[in-house]
């Protein structure tokens, strides 16, 4: 169809994740939200949405990858405004209820909270493209998970595995004891979030009646590698566009779920417009395996680097020196004294590679594939 399109924006979201996906033509734009970032750049995402035309706030996905603070606070926030200001088709999220899969009910505290949230706020749309069943790669191998959404958006499911998810739901239970709730305890979720003013609007809009109190308080805590493992990672796939969108994923799951892709596609790499880099660019996300199976014009590198001075030179190295045929581009939603060693001509034109970044640091990156 003419005028057929597909931007990825990179928010300024600080040391953590907040994508805006939009799709479409030129009667129809679509959009996916990928994560939240942490609470700092709530402002950000807030904004982004309010400039979006009254009649046409809507989402056909969104999604939160694993419940680590730089990726999941900003969705509690805002969810946490009733009624929501947008409509979604479809939350991706995988909760206590995917990970203990006899528990009635549905947990870390932070997807305590964000399940209470979608349980709420999105009746009926929680994994709506899985049934409500947990968002997985099976194992045995085979093709991996495909989902179509409206407007002829394809996505392919890499990641979790039943192990990530597993490992994930023995760390959750670790974080939700002593935290005055049980895992899956949403209603008693639903109470203790009402009170946290880390995630409540200034206007209270919650109400008398979604009395919700204190986030852990590991707020500020590093990564663990339950939490990342357990992350949904995908590729996207729109009118000849594509991007991988890897979280904090493993590259132990990922790699072995593009092995099988290309198994069912017959392909020898994986060709894609853009490649979101794992875990902000860390070393242990992206391996010379994982490199080795992808052809990628542009890396995209989400982080200001203040939190753990991501990226690794490792993982940029990897990236530039493994990623395909093409003279690749690194964008960076930030400039910053972590990544400036990549902005040298001298090295860009040794290495063959050129470097995307902001003007500012309220901007963001926005490519159109």
């Amino acid at each position: 169809m003419p005028g057929e399109f597909m931007r990825v924006t990179m928010s300024p979201a600080l040391h953590g994740d907040c994508l805006w996906v939009e799709y479409g033509n030129n009667r129809k734009r679509r959009r996916i939200l990928i994560d939240g970032g942490p609470i700092g750049a709530f402002s950000i995402l807030d904004k982004r949405i309010a400039d979006l035309p009254a009649g046409d706030r809507k989402f056909e996905l969104i999604v939160l990858s694993h419940v680590d603070t730089d990726h999941v606070d900003g969705l509690v926030r805002l969810f946490a405004e009733s009624p929501l200001r947008f409509a979604v088709d479809d939350v991706w999220f995988n909760g206590w209820r995917h990970l203990e899969q006899n528990h009635k009910l549905l947990g870390g505290m932070q997807g305590e909270y964000f399940s209470a949230l979608i349980s709420k706020r999105a009746p009926g749309r929680w994994n709506k493209a899985f049934k409500g069943k947990a968002i997985i790669v099976p194992d045995g191998g085979g093709a991996p998970p495909v989902v179509k959404l409206a407007g002829g958006m394809k996505l392919t499911l890499l990641s979790p595995t039943p192990a990530t998810l597993e490992k994930m739901r023995t760390h959750w239970k670790k974080d939700v004891v002593g935290k005055a709730i049980k895992p899956g305890d949403l209603e008693a979720a639903w109470k203790k979030l009402a009170s946290d003013k880390k995630y409540l609007p200034p206007s209270k809009v919650l109400g008398p009646e979604d009395q919700l109190a204190k986030l852990i308080a590991a707020q500020s805590r590093s990564d663990a590698a339950a939490p990342n493992g357990s992350s949904i990672a995908f590729l996207v796939e729109y009118a000849g566009k594509s991007c991988l969108f890897l979280a904090d994923a493993h590259h132990g799951v990922v790699a072995p779920s593009l092995r099988e892709l290309l198994k069912v596609r017959k392909l020898k790499r994986l060709k894609v417009d853009a490649f979101k880099a794992a875990h902000h660019g860390s070393r242990g996300n992206t391996s010379v395996d994982l490199m080795s199976l992808i052809d990628a014009k542009y890396f995209l590198i989400s982080s200001n680097g203040q939190q753990f001075k991501h990226p690794d030179k490792e993982a940029i190295a990897r990236m530039v020196g493994g990623g395909g045929r093409v003279k690749p581009v690194l964008c960076f939603n930030y400039r910053t004294k972590f990544n400036e060693y990549w902005f040298d001509e001298a090295r860009q034109k040794a290495l063959g590679y050129s470097v995307k970044a902001p003007s500012d640091e309220f901007r963001g990156v926005t490519l159109a594939l």
